[in-house]
């Protein structure tokens, strides 16, 4: 949860955290029981951040959902000024449906009668389902163009990856929106040749997503080394469906061939220095790896990428709901790796069947690790013993995976 001051998002306070966490718990614990359990997870965080935003007093609250939109915890602001549904695909399938008909049905729930809606190009089933929910409620759904880079001014969106564009285009309108519903157009200075307002620009600029198209060099591994020539960077992106396994892999290719071809942290040449692309996966047993793999491993090969190495670990993060009955995490012994070897099996027989590493043998091409620890640890030994290699590591398949690497290596 972030709240934003006039230059910047921040993080809220840890101290404010926990005092608001503990007064939504208390409010809440006294009215449960057998019959009347704590609420899950997201539904608590979206109680709690709606219990910050208004104690906070904010000007606007941005709220994404957490899955789907009809039934979702955030679904509960019967008139919010503007509505927004980014690109559909598949996700969440065993919630939402098994198809985009069936999903975009499920997304439409946020659309509310006289209350502006707005979208981006979608494939056309789900686009129609959009349509039919936003005219029974009397509303005229928008579509709206990605943003045309010429509108920053040479200035980069803070988000990498040509997808952002979309995105962004989205958010200008949702912000316009807000902007002329709430009659604050005359604090932005509209331009006469198209560009966006400096505040519009500033904002594109500097957003920030953790674990998303994410670039973290290993500060642990570029200090232990005797020169600058020998990082360890981790490339993390929470990918984990088909649609964004594929953005995240050319996003990787992409950045990958420009970081070998560009000077280190200490602004060292590295033309040269040989690099091995690691891949780091997990992903939840709902998800099916016979897709997400070949999609991610088909994507870098068409843009001349090739693995070096795979390695698959289970997630730290293990709680998953609230109350007494949470329970921490197993033991050594009860390491139950049946899912991270099948995820291995997947990416071996797709080995073989496209040869999709460097060489032609899949001998030690994948690896399977008892913890995401003892992975980190084996990265930053290997990198520290190969010091004329530039170690390039994609974290990808969960966030939940992604948020566990950036919390071990201190980020």
């Amino acid at each position: 949860m972030s709240v934003s001051g006039f230059d910047l998002m921040v993080d809220i306070s840890e101290e404010k955290f926990i005092r608001y966490f503990w007064w939504c718990w208390n409010k809440l614990k006294v009215k449960t029981g057998d019959d009347i359990p704590m609420p899950a997870y997201f539904r608590f965080l979206a109680l709690l951040a709606f219990k910050i935003f208004s104690d906070e007093q904010v000007d606007v609250a941005v709220l994404e959902v957490g899955l789907g939109g009809k039934y979702d915890a955030t679904n509960v602001v019967k008139a919010p000024v503007v509505c927004g549904i980014s690109s559909l695909g598949y996700d969440h399938m065993e919630i939402l449906g098994n198809s985009l008909v069936e999903i975009a049905g499920e997304k439409a729930g946020i659309v509310k009668k006289g209350v502006p809606a707005y979208t981006v190009p979608q494939p056309e089933e789900a686009m129609s389902v959009l349509k039919q929910r936003a005219s029974e409620l009397g509303v005229s759904i928008r579509i709206v163009p990605p943003l045309d880079p010429r509108q920053l001014e040479d200035q980069p969106l803070g988000l990498h990856g040509e997808h952002q564009y979309m995105n962004a285009g989205l958010a200008v309108a949702l912000a316009n929106t807000w902007l002329e519903r709430q009659g604050h157009l005359d604090i932005i200075h509209v331009k006469d040749h198209g560009t966006l307002p400096d505040q519009f620009i500033k904002g594109l600029s500097i957003a920030c997503l953790q674990g998303r198209a994410q670039i973290v060099p290993d500060l642990q591994v570029s200090s232990e080394c005797k020169d600058a020539s020998c990082p360890l960077v981790f490339y993390l992106d929470g990918a984990h469906s088909p649609e964004s396994m594929e953005i995240c892999a050319k996003w990787f290719s992409h950045v990958t061939k420009k970081d070998t071809a560009q000077p280190g942290p200490l602004e060292q040449p590295r033309s040269g220095i040989n690099s091995k692309k690691i891949l780091l996966f997990n992903c939840m047993s709902v998800r099916d790896p016979q897709i997400l793999l070949p999609r991610l491993l088909d994507t870098c090969a068409q843009k001349g990428l090739h693995f070096d190495q795979a390695l698959f670990v289970p997630n730290q993060s293990q709680y998953n709901k609230l109350g007494s009955h949470a329970s921490p995490p197993p033991g050594r012994e009860q390491i139950d790796l049946s899912w991270q070897l099948s995820l291995q099996t997947v990416w071996e027989d797709l080995l073989r069947g496209k040869k999709g590493l460097n060489g032609t043998s899949s001998s030690g091409a994948s690896l399977v690790f008892e913890s995401l620890p003892s992975a980190i640890k084996w990265l930053r030994e290997t990198s520290q013993q190969n010091q004329s290699t530039s170690w390039q590591v994609l974290v990808t398949g969960s966030l939940h995976l992604v948020g566990d690497v950036l919390r071990l290596i201190k980020i």
